[in-house]
């Protein structure tokens, strides 16, 4: 469900905390995560939180997974104060904020505010279901990469929403970005194909992204049935790689 209304300068946080990035073309390098609440869609798959809570965890020390709570909503000054301390105690570690949820751009005009402040510390990595292109549109000077999930109706459950990713995607491609398709068992190599058809119309130079579908704790997907996968989608859109969940494999947030 989407977050309240708040004042567009405060916003409902679920936690800030800095680990590894665990997807896409950034996997590894260290991030600052800042995670808003609240989402427009209900994927089958999605086990992040999002609602709307009374606090904000943050992390005591950066990467030590001990949280306390932060009052919501959380005001920009409060919020750069505790980046600024970070970068301070933990010098030349973090490559990047990762702005994720939920679903980020639900809170457009707060972002309108908050990026400017936000660039002045790390390159800012939006992660976003790519179903919200007015929102994104005026935020693209602020932000260095963006990572667009393509919503596949084999594993969200519902219908996708091809004409709002072409939308958005036609919006977003002349900023750096990946668009990343969460695969199961039951993706179909038409479903792949018709991705790898968008991204090759609409933003061919960026990467098609098939990323497993990670349960309990294990890939759900066989090493070979990934292979031909990314095979369909390379014979369209050759820019396609195959990279798994890799935080949820060494257990980290």
């Amino acid at each position: 469900m989407p977050a309240p209304a708040t004042s567009p300068t405060d916003g409902h946080l679920i936690e800030v905390f800095s680990s590894i990035q665990g997807e896409g073309l950034m996997v590894g390098c260290r991030q600052i995560f800042v995670r808003l609440a609240g989402c427009n869609l209900d994927c089958a798959y999605c086990d992040t939180p999002f609602a709307p809570t009374s606090d904000c965890l943050v992390e005591e020390t950066p990467g030590s997974g001990t949280f306390r709570a932060l009052p919501n909503p959380v005001s920009l000054p409060t919020l750069l104060t505790l980046l600024e301390d970070w970068l301070v105690r933990t010098p030349g570690v973090h490559h990047s904020l990762s702005l994720t949820g939920g679903e980020p751009l639900l809170h457009g005009k707060l972002l309108g505010n908050w990026l400017p402040e936000l660039a002045r510390l790390l390159p800012l990595h939006l992660e976003t279901n790519g179903t919200l292109p007015e929102a994104l549109a005026p935020l693209l000077p602020h932000l260095a990469f963006i990572s667009m999930d393509l919503k596949l109706a084999s594993v969200t459950g519902c219908p996708t929403p091809w004409d709002v990713h072409r939308r958005f995607l036609e919006v977003a491609r002349n900023n750096p970005g990946q668009a990343k398709a969460v695969v199961g068992p039951d993706t179909a190599g038409e479903e792949i194909e018709a991705a790898a058809r968008l991204l090759r119309e609409t933003a061919p130079e960026w990467p098609l992204i098939l990323q497993a579908l990670t349960v309990d704790g294990k890939v759900a997907v066989s090493g070979r049935e990934l292979l031909v996968l990314q095979e369909t989608a390379a014979r369209i859109h050759p820019p396609v790689r195959v990279i798994p969940q890799t935080h949820r494999l060494l257990g980290v947030l």
